[in-house]
C-alpha cells in the first residue's frame, strides 16, 4: 500500500485522496498534487467542507434538481448560445464523435461568473430566486480552483522572478469576462420504447476537459465516470477510446472516505494545464456510462463540474519551470492537441467540435468554458 497523503491509503493504480484543509505541510501537499497529476491526472481532495461548505454543495444540487424536473417551456427560454450559457438539451453535445452514433444522454446548464450578484444570462424560473445562492458557489469553486493553481505551481517549482506560486492562479483573474463556467448536469434513466444500444450509446463521450482544471462534485449511489489512464499503451499514434478499450470506473467514494460528510471533490487537468506544463500534468480522457450497461432503464445522476478557464487572451506558452523544460523532447501541442494560440481560441475550436451547426457561419463570438 501506498499512502498519498499521509493519511488515505492508497492501493496501485488508485486515485490519491490529498487532504488540502492545511493539516499536511503545504510543500508536500504540493508535490502530492503533481505527482498524481502527472500519473492519472486526475486527483481527489478529501471533503471536509473547510473549502466549500457541504450545505453549501447540498443546496445547489437541490436546484440543479429542481430545474432540471422543470418543465421544457421553462428551460427553452434559456437554450445554450454562441457565447456557451444556458441550457444543453438531451443529445445536443456530441462529445466522441468517433464512436458516437448519437448525442449525449444527458442535459446540462451552463453558468457565466455573474457580475455585482446578478447573472449575465437568462435564468429559467428554478433559478431566479436563488441568484445569491449560485453566484456564492460560483465564488467558492473559483478560490478553490485558485488554491489548487497555487499548490501546483508550488510542485511544479515555478521561477519566482517570473511569477512563482501565483503563476497559473494570476491568469485566472482580470477585468474581462471570465471564461470560467460552471455547470449542472442530469443523466436521466433510459426513457421506456428508446432505440437504446448498449454498445455505442453513452450518457457522456470520451473526452478531455478544454481548460486548465475541473472540480467534479458528486453524489452517493450514482456512479458512472471513467477514465482512460495515461499508462494506456498507445497502438499506431492512437489510443483506443472505444467501449473495448481498458477503461477503469472512478468510484464516487474512494477507499478511506466512505465516512466523510460529502464525497471528495474530484479535479482533472484539462487540455492548457497539460499543454503549459509539456505534458507532465496529464489531460486524461473520461466519459460517463450507464450503470449496469443500461439495463432496467439506468438511475439518475446528477453532477456539477466548475471548468476552470484561464483570461481568454491569455496566450498559451509553456510554465517556466525546469520540471517542465526538462521535458523538451516532448511534442506538447501533439499531445493535448493545443498549439500556441490565445486561450479563447482553443476554447472555440473545442466548442466548435462539440456543438457542431450552433456555431457555423458565427464570427467574433466571446465564449465561456465547456
Amino acid at each position: 500500500m501506498a499512502t498519498s497523503n499521509g493519511n488515505t491509503p492508497t492501493s496501485a493504480g488508485q486515485i490519491p485522496v490529498i487532504d488540502i484543509s492545511g493539516s499536511i505541510p503545504q510543500a508536500e501537499v504540493a508535490k502530492q498534487l503533481v505527482d498524481a497529476a502527472a500519473t492519472y491526472g486526475f486527483v481527489y481532495v478529501k471533503n471536509q467542507g473547510k473549502d466549500i461548505p457541504v450545505e453549501v454543495i447540498d443546496g445547489i444540487f437541490q436546484l440543479s434538481k429542481n430545474f432540471f424536473s422543470s418543465p421544457l417551456e421553462e428551460k427553452e427560454p434559456c437554450k445554450i448560445q454562441t457565447n456557451n450559457r444556458g441550457w444543453v438539451g438531451m443529445h445536443a453535445e456530441t462529445l466522441d464523435t468517433k464512436n458516437q452514433r448519437i448525442g449525449d444522454f444527458k442535459e446540462a446548464f451552463n453558468l457565466a461568473e455573474f457580475a455585482n450578484g446578478k447573472a449575465q444570462q437568462p435564468l429559467p424560473p428554478a433559478f431566479t430566486p436563488h441568484e445569491e445562492q449560485l453566484d456564492r458557489f460560483h465564488k467558492y469553486c473559483h478560490s478553490l480552483m485558485e488554491k489548487l493553481l497555487i499548490l501546483f505551481a508550488i510542485g511544479l517549482e515555478v521561477d519566482p522572478a517570473q511569477g512563482g506560486s501565483d503563476w497559473f492562479a494570476s491568469r485566472h483573474r482580470g477585468d474581462d469576462d471570465s471564461s470560467c463556467t460552471l455547470r449542472l448536469l442530469h443523466y436521466p434513466p433510459i426513457p421506456s420504447g428508446t432505440d437504446y444500444k448498449p454498445e455505442v450509446d453513452i450518457r457522456a463521450g470520451a473526452h478531455s476537459d478544454y481548460g486548465s482544471i475541473t472540480l467534479l462534485f458528486q453524489r452517493p449511489g450514482q456512479p458512472g465516470l471513467e477514465i482512460i489512464p495515461p499508462s494506456t499503451t498507445v497502438q499506431h499514434g492512437q489510443r483506443d477510446y472505444s467501449n473495448k478499450a481498458s477503461w477503469k470506473p472512478v468510484p464516487v467514494f474512494p477507499p478511506g472516505t466512505e465516512t466523510d460528510p460529502s464525497p471528495p471533490i474530484l479535479v482533472n487537468i484539462g487540455d492548457l494545464l497539460s499543454y503549459w506544463t509539456n505534458n507532465l500534468l496529464k489531460s486524461t480522457v473520461h466519459r460517463v456510462v450507464f450503470p449496469n450497461s443500461g439495463k432496467e432503464g439506468g438511475e439518475d445522476r446528477y453532477s456539477i463540474a466548475y471548468f476552470g478557464h484561464p483570461m481568454g487572451a491569455t496566450v498559451l506558452v509553456p510554465v517556466p519551470s525546469e520540471m517542465v523544460r526538462a521535458l523538451d523532447g516532448v511534442n506538447a501541442g501533439a499531445s493535448t492537441g493545443v498549439e500556441a494560440m490565445t486561450a479563447d481560441e482553443h476554447l472555440m475550436s473545442r466548442l466548435k467540435a462539440t456543438y457542431g451547426g450552433l456555431y457555423d457561419d458565427k464570427k467574433d463570438v466571446k465564449a465561456a468554458e465547456s
